[in-house]
């Protein structure tokens, strides 16, 4: 329909592109292109030089913007191209109607190249693609966005964000001067700190290629920006090897998202709901209420025994029956539930669910798909549910294969694995399990020399075909919560995920969890739910126990992991903490507080701030161990100073009505929750 409509424009020497245009607008290669989004936002594409510049209110913010690809040993850039032609072409999708802009680039000795932009009305971001077309091409080096970009100002930091949420890695927001060069992982943010203005950028597609965002701080010149598909890093993908080559006629990038924002939170949480959107969840959706529970990692582990977890169930029952959002909570098995199976013979698993549903509880398992835990030393063990052996599954890479956390990881695309992974689901649904965490996702994300399936050569469409073959075998029966696991390309699959390793009850693991809350919130809108793991009182001195409690009902979720087979400090505070309407009813929302900064680096900011309705919660923590008083900005986190405002703490529940600004005094190692509420005068 629309090749009808085509128009050739040869005179003009300058075109804007609105959203008003029902048709394909070619254009001749002396022009420039002005592209309008958002309010009063332009990108001006020059087809004489193959560059971009983005101007947001009148002022260029990022320019010389340029798309690179790696291809046949050569590296090819949009400016290396001698004739440049553009036509607009009218979508709907999940972000509503917009414009598909595309830049058709050729040249001597050169494949066809497209750059390709996305815009929508009043959407203050675009997105951008680059595609090479020609016979038999392979990449795995593929650059939408290359160029420079405006300083952000005085305070300016530049986001590491982890691939995974493995090796206790920490989210990094690194000071932005001198010669720093900085890597993240699909998503990558500068800002300014103080006036909180800044660029965020990354992939909203995960299911081909890992994506790198490099940031330039540039002593001496302007900052610069790079934003590609084909980002392998060791210590950050956990990759050995380059990533995997991605073949064909036509070869594709990710599609990046890129905006300016006055608030890089809000860029963040924009990004994140885009995710969403546009490679939406190929899990069912969960529209129960927000899961808690407790989990035998936290402090049983191996000691777990049937005996043990059942007065878990009772003590639920009878002792925490508050502490429920909806009318259920979980009670979920980890790793070393096969104590509770003897020679194959799985009764005593089927007791325990049928015994936790007769307390009105739901029943949690444990497994992680993709990774072989046995001796490495004896590939001929075999598989599970199959006729093959472990060393048939385990993925290649390099001369060895792929080994972290202890164990191997297995090729996703093996029907080997696949029929494992059928034959564990099973067994769990038979048994009537409503909740399963798996664990060590990362595994089945690795790049390999080859994969079973030949259709498949990098990591992340390995990803992809495992995760959708584990859902579909749980065929919509369970919660499902992912622990280790990919960031970004976890959403698609799972209704809640850990937002960092493993961390229980210290002040220390308080301030580690909150290190990738402080950087991370934003996923609370990629997923149903994000938590802190496991909130352990144990022997812990109150205050601690405050500031762990506190971690998790911010982060969104609470799941507890104290022995509560047994008597101890922990069972009382568990009691009146749990039960608290209060503290519910933040636990009922289900999404995570934002930081109130983002200054700290690889540690953690103190404050955290959450609108619910008409009520405004402010969140401080103490991480050391001596008494500290916080100046509270009203502005900075939220309110307004002219307010008047009655404050409640919730977690020791003291009551001071103020005006203006205030400080708050915290204890060592302790936390303290603030409920503001708007009195009128």
């Amino acid at each position: 329909m629309f090749k009808k409509l085509t128009v050739i424009v040869l005179i003009a020497l300058t075109t804007k592109c609105s959203y008003s245009l029902p048709f394909h607008r070619v254009l001749a290669p002396s022009q420039t292109i002005h592209i309008l989004y958002g309010h009063g936002n332009e990108m001006i594409y020059s087809l004489k030089s193959g560059t971009m510049d983005v101007i947001i209110h009148q002022k260029a913010i990022l320019y010389q913007l340029y798309g690179v690809v790696k291809t046949g040993g050569k590296t090819i850039s949009s400016k290396d191209y001698t004739l440049r032609t553009y036509k607009q072409i009218p979508i709907t999708d999940h972000l509503g109607k917009g414009i598909k802009h595309i830049v058709t680039l050729s040249g001597a000795g050169l494949p066809e190249m497209r750059q390709v932009f996305y815009t929508y009305p009043g959407r203050v971001y675009f997105f951008a693609e680059i595609e090479l077309r020609g016979n038999n091409l392979s990449t795995n080096y593929m650059a939408p966005l290359v160029g420079q970009f405006m300083s952000v100002g005085n305070e300016a930091r530049t986001l590491f964000v982890p691939f995974d949420n493995d090796t206790f890695i920490s989210y990094d927001a690194k000071p932005f001067a001198g010669t720093m060069v900085n890597t993240s992982s699909e998503v990558g943010t500068v800002y300014d700190n103080k006036s909180r203005a800044g660029i965020v950028t990354g992939s909203v597609e995960h299911g081909l290629w890992k994506t790198g965002v490099k940031t330039s701080a540039g002593k001496g010149s302007a900052p610069q920006l790079e934003v590609w598909g084909g980002y392998t890093e060791e210590s950050v993908t956990r990759d050995s090897i380059p990533h995997g080559m991605v073949s064909g006629d036509v070869v594709k990038s990710p599609k990046v998202f890129l905006g300016f924002f006055p608030d890089w939170r809000q860029g963040l949480e924009e990004y994140a709901k885009v995710n969403r959107l546009l490679d939406p969840p190929y899990v069912f959706n969960w529209k129960k209420p927000t899961p808690v529970g407790w989990n035998s990692w936290g402090v049983m582990q191996d000691k777990l025994t049937y005996a043990k977890a059942v007065k878990v169930v009772d003590f639920f029952a009878d002792s925490l029956a508050g502490f429920r959002v909806g009318h259920t909570a979980f009670i979920d098995l980890d790793s070393y539930w096969d104590k509770l199976v003897t020679n194959g013979d799985d009764r005593m698993l089927k007791q325990f669910a049928d015994y936790c549903k007769s307390k009105g509880l739901e029943p949690g398992i444990y497994w992680a798909p993709f990774t072989d835990w046995g001796d490495k030393n004896n590939g001929d063990r075999k598989v599970e549910g199959s006729n093959y052996h472990y060393s048939d599954l385990w993925t290649k890479v390099g001369k060895g294969y792929h080994d972290l956390d202890g164990a191997r990881a297995l090729d996703p695309t093996h029907p080997g694995t696949k029929q494992r992974i059928t034959w564990f689901m099973n067994r769990f649904k038979a048994c009537g399990f409503k909740m399963i965490k798996i664990d060590f996702l990362g595994h089945a994300a690795i790049e390999s020399d080859h994969f079973y399936d030949p259709r498949i050569t990098t990591g992340m469409q390995a990803y992809r075909e495992g995760m959708e073959y584990v859902v579909n075998q749980l065929d919509s029966k369970m919660f499902i919560y992912a622990a280790i696991s990919p960031s970004l390309a976890t959403g698609r699959y799972v209704h809640s995920r850990r937002i960092a390793c493993d961390a229980f009850k210290t002040i220390a693991h308080t301030s580690y969890t909150l290190n990738s809350l402080n950087y991370g919130w934003w996923q609370t809108y990629l997923y149903n739910y994000v938590d802190a793991d496991h909130i352990v009182f144990a022997n812990e001195p109150i205050g601690v126990n405050r500031a762990r409690l506190l971690s998790s009902i911010i982060t969104g979720t609470m799941i507890t992991g104290d022995d509560f087979s047994v008597h101890g400090p922990w069972s009382s505070r568990a009691g009146h903490f749990y039960q608290d309407k209060e503290l519910l009813r933040l636990v009922q929302n289900g999404k995570a507080f934002r930081p109130v900064e983002g200054d700290s680096g690889n540690g953690t900011s103190e404050m955290f701030t959450k609108q619910i309705g008409p009520d405004f919660y402010l969140a401080v923590f103490n991480y050391g161990t001596k008494a500290k008083n916080y100046p509270i900005n009203l502005k900075r986190i939220g309110l307004s100073p002219a307010g008047h405002y009655q404050i409640s703490e919730l977690l020791q529940h003291g009551a001071v009505p103020i005006t203006g600004s205030m400080h708050i005094r915290v204890n060592g190692a302790d936390a303290v929750l603030y409920k503001f509420t708007r009195v009128q005068h």
